[in-house]
């Protein structure tokens, strides 16, 4: 059958052996690859309220990706500093006899008869305390929030709204209030309510003075804290790495230690 002029091949199929340019495969291939990746990163989903709290302990990174991409920050903040309010009135008892024995001390050695608190300003300070505490955390959370905004969105250049790294901080309150809230019976055993797991306790050979209160300083639950944020910093941007992220969160951390520890007596 005759070769038609709509069935003649053409001689540059021919010249590139019939196929397809292997460049322009390559092209097509990548958009694809990074249209797939952009509708995987779309379809995270935020999980519920308590598997986040779990997340933040078990699987930071996967729960850091979905709330940078879901900054919600409401739920998290409430049930945190219920969880914290829960510990202070959960050691009322022992935060009590620690002010009458700190006024008992301060009347001594000013030569003074000691003071008695009237029950009614107690039990006024037993409801207060809780309270205050939840405000004094709130306000910490939405001022740090906007410390390391400012820090990696403005200092650092990174890509992040306010709401994000708020979201992240809320979240990151799950490590203190859990843990604080575990404590509680080693508290109230040991009759300490001050005691916590700082880095003071492990390094108690230091002599008493500043450097031994930079240590007292930092918490734990704050190093840890820290590192979560670390690891919301790069899941908002992930061209910030989790390791630079971190020397960041960590040397704030250390930054506020030094602060506190200088109006220790």
């Amino acid at each position: 059958m005759p070769i038609t002029g709509t069935e003649k091949p053409r001689m540059d199929e021919f010249e590139s052996g019939g196929a397809p340019d292997k460049t322009e495969d390559a092209g097509q291939t990548d958009q694809a690859d990074t249209a797939l990746e952009a509708e995987e990163a779309e379809a995270v989903e935020l999980p519920s309220l308590p598997k986040r709290l779990f997340d933040v302990f078990l699987s930071p990174g996967k729960v850091m990706k979905a709330i940078a991409q879901n900054p919600a920050w409401v739920g998290a903040l409430l049930v945190g500093v219920f969880l914290i309010a829960l510990q202070t009135a959960l050691t009322w008892d022992l935060t009590r006899e620690m002010m009458i024995e700190a006024q008992r001390q301060a009347a001594l050695e000013a030569g003074r008869e000691a003071p008695v608190m009237p029950e009614w300003f107690m039990n006024v300070l037993r409801y207060a305390t809780p309270i205050i505490g939840m405000i004094a955390i709130t306000l910490f959370t939405f001022f740090f929030a906007g410390v390391y905004w400012l820090i990696f969105s403005f200092v650092l250049g990174d890509e992040g709204r306010y709401r994000q790294y708020l979201a992240v901080g809320t979240h990151a309150l799950f490590v203190p209030a859990i843990i604080g809230l575990a404590l509680v019976p080693l508290k109230v055993m040991t009759e300490d309510v001050t005691m916590t797991l700082n880095l003071g306790n492990l390094l108690f050979f230091l002599p008493e003075g500043y450097l031994s209160n930079v240590f007292r300083a930092m918490d734990a639950t704050s190093i840890w804290s820290a590192l979560i944020i670390a690891q919301g910093a790069h899941s908002i941007d992930p061209k910030r790495s989790f390791g630079s992220a971190a020397v960041v969160t960590l040397g704030i951390t250390l930054v506020f230690a030094l602060i506190s520890a200088s109006f220790v007596p």
